[in-house]
């Protein structure tokens, strides 16, 4: 299954548990608590697994929140994409700094 597939899954797994129209700023802190399990999985060294699932839940609590505030998960993803599509700037201690942060 693709991601547009699966978007739409999701989508409408969240329409049917009325999801959807629930309070944005709960579904804000699923995703820090979402957030902290992936900082967890990471620190601990634990599997892919976990780190895979974390990032998953991630993505199905973003695309909720956005459904939540009237905006699509996609012209997100589009329009981060457009911002860094032909960013320059180098690696400093693992780390992608942006040309602009550099000066």
């Amino acid at each position: 299954m693709n991601l547009d597939d699966l978007t739409g899954l999701i989508k409408v797994w969240a329409i049917d548990r009325n999801l959807d129209t629930a309070d944005p700023f709960k579904q804000m802190a699923k995703l820090a608590e979402e957030h902290g399990e992936l900082a967890a999985s990471l620190a601990k060294g634990r599997k892919k697994a976990k780190v895979k699932d974390a990032v998953g839940d991630m993505y199905v609590v973003l695309t909720i929140l956005c459904m939540q505030l009237g905006i699509d998960i996609e012209d997100c993803i589009e329009a981060a994409y457009e911002e860094i599509a032909d960013r320059k700037g180098k690696m400093i201690n693992g780390v992608f700094v942006k040309e602009s942060d550099l000066q």
